[in-house]
């Protein structure tokens, strides 16, 4: 879920193509022929589901993509895009279950196209490989895939970071990117948008203790590539067990790589934690889970495990603020917007009534349990 300019959620323009006109993108852009095609939901991207029909002679049988035509701020800044569609293509490559994309009839990877309405705006369009699999947003998470998403989380980050060395990576310092954990500071600038409450109250003092205490200690972190987004709709899985009791599941598909940026191993594991907990029937059991898969990979230090109570509240706080902000900006989109706040609001309140000490602890106890 990012934001249009880096430091400014407020000023991307969602594009909005309507189905012919994505279906006539499809066939003009990538030389192919839509059989069906629907839109998917999307925080400030338009994605469509694509089935294509295959000439004789090209190819067997019909192929399944992913349409994504990126807002228009994102959309110009295409070494970014490169970085991004390049780390998925790298990731496949090394194994990860992540989208690759289908070339243009020019042999680009993306194309910068016209919207047809007023304006006379430029989006940048990409034809991704379709995923299958359901998202973890849409399954009752057990302590297995909850360990499976903390090991993604490190694998993927130690990945990209030892091995991707692509020309364009250095697009990912974004400096000021609102939804860089290192950014929780700039949500100052935000807070209006909930108004005088409870919540607001919560939010700021999550600012100022992650302003005295994680904000110095950032320099002892170990850098790396984050994902960034590794969120509930983000993570595919199927199920490799017929047992209804007890699924196991393996992680089937890595989705929207628009966040990538240079961060920290903690911030990773830290959003993990916070997007597992949002369904969660015992969010406050969840990061135990997430931190024991990712420490199998990548022990944290003791500075980066000190951290990360701030660091989950931190992502709720960008998270909560951002979309209650943008919401305001356009009210149609509310309720995807708002998919985190249903239960967003009451697991931050709840882990700060708590307290740090008494999560930490639990967390921590569970992945030693491991």
């Amino acid at each position: 879920m990012s934001s249009g300019n880096d430091c400014q959620p407020q000023t991307f323009t969602k594009p909005a193509f309507g189905e012919k006109e994505a279906t006539e993108l499809v066939d003009r852009v990538f030389g192919l022929k839509v059989s069906w095609i629907r839109p998917l939901p999307s925080y400030d991207d338009q994605n469509f589901h694509v089935h294509v029909s295959r000439n004789k002679g090209v190819a067997e049988g019909a192929d399944e993509y992913v349409l994504k035509i990126t807002n228009s701020e994102d959309s110009q800044k295409p070494d970014l895009i490169e970085a991004q569609t390049q780390a998925m293509m790298f990731l496949s490559a090394e194994g990860f279950p992540s989208a690759t994309p289908y070339l243009t009839k020019d042999g680009n990877i993306m194309s910068l196209e016209p919207d047809t309405g007023p304006g006379n705006k430029k989006y940048m369009v990409r034809l991704l490989t379709y995923l299958p699999g359901t998202p973890v947003a849409k399954i009752a998470t057990n302590t297995q895939i909850l360990y499976e998403v903390g090991k993604l989380a490190a694998s993927l980050d130690k990945a990209l970071s030892e091995k991707f060395h692509h020309p364009s990576v250095k697009s990912l310092h974004r400096g000021q990117f609102i939804w860089n954990l290192a950014n929780i500071p700039l949500l100052d600038q935000y807070i209006y948008a909930l108004g005088q409450n409870k919540y607001r109250e919560v939010v700021q003092r999550v600012i100022e203790q992650f302003k005295g205490e994680v904000i110095p200690k950032l320099r002892s972190f170990r850098a790396c590539i984050n994902h960034g987004d590794l969120n509930d709709h983000n993570i595919l899985v199927d199920s490799s067990s017929a047992s209804l009791e007890n699924p196991q599941y393996r992680v089937s598909g890595i989705l929207d790589f628009s966040d990538m940026s240079y961060g920290y191993y903690v911030f990773e594991v830290a959003i993990a934690i916070m997007y597992m907990m949002i369904e969660s029937p015992d969010p406050l059991s969840v990061g135990g889970h997430v931190l024991a898969g990712f420490e199998s990979i990548l022990p944290l230090t003791e500075e980066e495990r000190g951290a990360l109570f701030l660091l989950v509240s931190g992502r709720f706080s960008q998270s909560l603020v951002i979309a209650a902000h943008t919401a305001l900006l356009y009210p149609e989109n509310e309720e995807y917007l708002m998919i985190t706040a249903k239960t967003g609001w009451k697991h931050l309140m709840k882990m700060f009534e708590v307290g740090q000490a008494a999560v930490e602890k639990t967390w921590f106890e569970t992945a030693e349990a491991y």
